[in-house]
């Protein structure tokens, strides 16, 4: 997410670095080179330059701290600005003290609203409440089918009528979620372009007779400035109260976030960051500055974390691990329940000073499928023992998963250093000290 923006901006403020004080002719070489990044990434020409003036103004003849370089100086006014820029502070949908709470989806065609719609349902649903997702796209059929194949999948019903208006099958939703106790109704819309007359008055139609409690605008992020512009044109006719920003796992250059709020003055709300139903985040403004500027997002791999390990396994992990006794089978446990957290180059991402680690973020995630391949290509017994693989054993193992004999011995080298380093851990060595020891 972001990773060339990222980087850019860490070489823009690099020559800050070093020198004793703050001067105008310092501040204003970076400064130069922080807008050619953020225009390079698609950020609103006047929101760049109100941004750039900010962080002028705010900089220009301050003391550095002791503590302090003016690159980590200036690096923070920057941080405080874009935390500004994107909205101070995390803004929740609104949800109705009399069910149903009504939410309408509305947006550009291939944004991706059916599949954040499912998203949000799952979400809804995981913190207790009981969706109902509306298929109110009458212009695809393909909509009202992946919608339904996505609601099985998370298993919230889907309210389909493939004869009636959007308007008809938005209103009899309403009542249908209130005869089977549904407290939040999600109605997806079709695609439209704000040029569309006729099809932007549908949907101020359906909003009118509805009354949603929250509108959300879906966006490509991908789209850059675009995105902005149909922003704008979709506010001032709809009002929504909050930006939904899909696809931040693709080449998502970083105009959108940083512009669409200061131009519509509304929040972002959630991020999109992949196809799985649960690669879905609540905007953190202060999170993802952090993040665009290769300081990571550790609180938000930590929650991910929290909602992804069973504790009972994890303490058992523990115990083994003191044991010394981790073995394949753990290890391969382990790479299941990581990749639940999402993708690892999005992980590798919330570390701080990942972006500098080029190996860490050139990461080949093909490379864990065939690690995966040789351990599912292994018995029980090797797993739990793998000191018992032979050359035969070997030779067997890189044949039934598809590699090679070299890779299986690769993985094998790989892990009883890991097996050693848990080893040493469990005894209570110092772990700064065999650190040193296991990477220098």
């Amino acid at each position: 997410m972001f990773e060339t923006l990222t980087q850019k901006l860490e070489a823009a403020l690099k020559r800050l670095r070093g020198e004793g004080r703050i001067s105008e002719a310092n501040i204003a070489e970076s400064l130069r080179e922080v807008r050619r990044v953020l225009l390079d990434a698609d950020v609103n020409y006047k929101v760049v330059k109100d941004f750039i003036d900010t962080v002028q103004q705010k900089s220009l003849g301050q003391e550095v701290i002791s503590s302090l370089s003016p690159g980590q100086l200036i690096i923070k006014i920057i941080h405080d600005e874009l935390v500004a820029l994107m909205g101070s502070e995390k803004s929740d949908i609104a949800l109705s003290s009399s069910p149903p709470s009504v939410i309408l989806i509305a947006g550009l065609q291939g944004s991706g609203k059916t599949t954040f719609s499912a998203k949000l349902a799952r979400l809804l649903k995981a913190k207790g409440r009981s969706p109902l997702l509306v298929a109110a796209d009458v212009y695809r059929p393909a909509a009202i089918d992946q919608l339904e194949v996505l609601g099985k999948q998370i298993e919230v019903p889907v309210f389909v009528n493939r004869k009636d208006s959007a308007l008809t099958i938005a209103e009899n939703s309403i009542v249908h979620a209130r005869l089977n106790a549904r407290d939040t109704v999600i109605i997806d819309t079709a695609g439209r372009l704000h040029v569309d007359e006729e099809m932007m008055q549908e949907i101020e139609k359906v909003k009118k007779s509805v009354q949603p409690h929250e509108i959300l605008f879906v966006v490509d992020a991908m789209t850059g400035q675009d995105a902005v512009n149909t922003a704008k044109a979709f506010h001032d006719r709809l009002n929504f109260d909050g930006v939904v920003l899909t696809k931040l796992d693709g080449d998502a250059r970083g105009g959108a976030a940083l512009s669409i709020r200061s131009v519509v003055q509304k929040p972002i709300k959630f991020i999109g960051t992949g196809e799985k139903m649960d690669a879905l985040e609540p905007f953190y403004p202060d999170r993802m500055a952090s993040r665009i500027l290769g300081m990571g997002d550790i609180v938000t791999l930590v929650e991910k974390a929290q909602e992804t390990f069973d504790k009972e396994k994890a303490q058992k992990l523990e115990q083994k691990i003191r044991k010394a006794q981790f073995t394949l089978e753990d290890f391969y446990d382990q790479l299941q329940e990581i990749k639940k957290m999402g993708s690892l180059s999005q992980m590798i991402s919330m570390i701080p000073g990942a972006s500098r680690l080029g190996n860490l973020n050139d990461v080949d995630e093909k490379e864990l499928k065939y690690v995966e391949a040789i351990i599912q290509s292994m018995t029980i017994e090797e797993r739990q023992h793998p000191a018992i693989v032979n050359g035969s054993r070997r030779k067997r193992i890189a044949t039934g998963s598809g590699t090679s004999v070299q890779e299986v011995n690769k993985l094998l080298k790989q892990f009883f250093e890991m097996q050693k380093m848990m080893k040493n851990i469990g005894k209570g060595k110092n772990f700064n000290r065999m650190l040193t020891q296991r990477f220098h």
